[in-house]
């Protein structure tokens, strides 16, 4: 059965997302979330995991907000290739730099995991700082893409 889910809900993506620059936007922003929580299953230190959760999880709350904004410019820019359309270019550009910086704060906290393993204090601000680029990122992509509308 898990099966069949799986492609319906592959089928549901490809017409809300199409199979262009806006499914890849959204599954590289998702791929980058999964890597954060990857890295923070990792740590043994539950103060450290404590700290670290919160910010990783307002992060996770700008995946429905992406999708959409990745919805909203597949209806408004069809794409089904590679080809960034020129009217969103800067949604696509905002979109792709969030998924980037999100990866960025994964190597982040994966640093500060090997830190607290060593004994080293920890300073989550660096963690909560690159959080904040990274919604500043998708609060950009959906002022452009409001800007279209």
């Amino acid at each position: 059965m898990a099966f069949f889910s799986r492609l319906r809900a592959q089928r549901a993506a490809n017409r809300e997302l199409g199979e262009g620059v806006w499914r890849r936007a959204h599954d590289r922003f998702t791929r980058s979330l999964d890597r954060i929580f990857q890295v923070l299953e990792g740590i043994s230190d539950v103060e450290i995991y404590n700290q670290l959760v919160a910010p990783a999880n307002e992060m996770a709350e700008l995946l429905p907000v992406v999708r959409q904004l990745c919805t909203d410019a597949q209806r408004i820019t069809p794409s089904d290739d590679e080809a960034i359309p020129q009217s969103t270019a800067g949604v696509h550009r905002s979109l792709t730099k969030s998924a980037n910086d999100l990866a960025t704060t994964a190597q982040v906290i994966a640093m500060m995991r090997m830190q607290a393993e060593a004994g080293s204090p920890i300073n989550i601000l660096s963690v909560e700082h690159r959080a904040q680029i990274v919604k500043d990122d998708v609060n950009q992509a959906a002022q452009l893409l409001a800007s279209l509308k």
